[in-house]
C-alpha cells in the first residue's frame, strides 16, 4: 500500500486537530480584537491547549499570524489569478492580480499590516514565513506571466517592482486608512507609470 493511502495515526489526527483548533481561535481572535490585543495565553485557551503546546505550532504571535493569514493570501492570490486569464489587456490583468491581495489584507487593516511585516523581518527558515515568501513570489510569478503574454522582455523586472508597489502600499502607514479602491488607483497609477508603448 502506497504511504499516502495509508491511514492516517492517532498521533497525526490529534496534532491535525489541534492545529485545527488554534487556526480557528487565533482566527477569530485576530480578526475580532487585531493581533496585537491578543494574548497568546487567549488563543491557546479558546484552542482548548496549554501554552506550552501552543508554541510547539508557533513559537510567536507573528507566528501565529502567518499560520493564520498565508492561507487567506494563497486563496485571493489564486482568485487574482483567475480573473487575470480572462482579461486581455495587461494593465486590466495585473490589476486583476493585485485586487484580492488588497482586500485580504485590508480585511483587518492593522492585521494586514502585522503580517507584511512578519513576512518581510521573519526568519526564512520557519516554516510560515517560508510559505509568506512563496506568496510573495508566487504573486510576482502571476504578474511576470501577465507581461510575458504582452512580448515583454523585462517581464521579470516589471514583476518585481509591480510587487512592490503593492507590498508598499499595503503596508505605507500613510495608507491605514484609505479604502481598497483607493489603494488600488494609486497602484494602478504606478502600474500605468511601467508601461511603454
Amino acid at each position: 500500500m502506497p504511504l499516502a493511502d495509508q491511514p492516517v495515526g492517532r498521533r497525526e489526527r490529534n496534532k491535525q486537530e489541534k492545529l485545527d483548533r488554534i487556526i480557528a481561535a487565533a482566527s477569530e481572535l485576530f480578526a475580532t480584537y487585531g493581533v496585537d490585543d491578543v494574548t497568546t495565553q487567549q488563543i491557546a485557551d479558546r484552542a482548548d491547549i496549554g501554552a506550552g503546546t501552543l508554541f510547539l505550532y508557533a513559537k510567536t504571535k507573528g507566528e501565529l499570524l502567518l499560520l493564520v493569514q498565508n492561507a487567506h493570501y494563497a486563496k485571493a492570490l489564486e482568485e487574482g489569478r483567475s480573473d487575470a486569464a480572462s482579461v486581455s489587456d495587461p494593465r486590466d490583468a495585473v490589476m486583476a492580480i493585485v485586487r484580492p491581495v488588497v482586500e485580504c489584507n485590508r480585511v483587518q487593516v492593522d492585521n494586514g499590516r502585522v503580517y507584511l511585516r512578519e513576512m518581510v523581518f521573519g526568519d526564512p527558515e520557519e516554516p510560515r514565513h517560508r510559505e509568506a515568501l512563496a506568496i510573495v513570489s508566487g504573486t510576482e510569478q502571476a504578474v511576470a506571466e501577465v507581461f510575458a503574454r504582452a512580448k515583454r522582455a523585462d517581464a521579470a523586472t516589471l514583476a518585481r517592482i509591480v510587487t512592490a508597489i503593492l507590498f508598499l502600499a499595503m503596508a505605507d502607514s500613510a495608507n491605514v486608512t484609505l479604502s481598497v479602491e483607493a489603494i488600488l488607483d494609486d497602484i494602478r497609477l504606478q502600474v500605468d507609470a511601467l508601461w511603454t508603448d
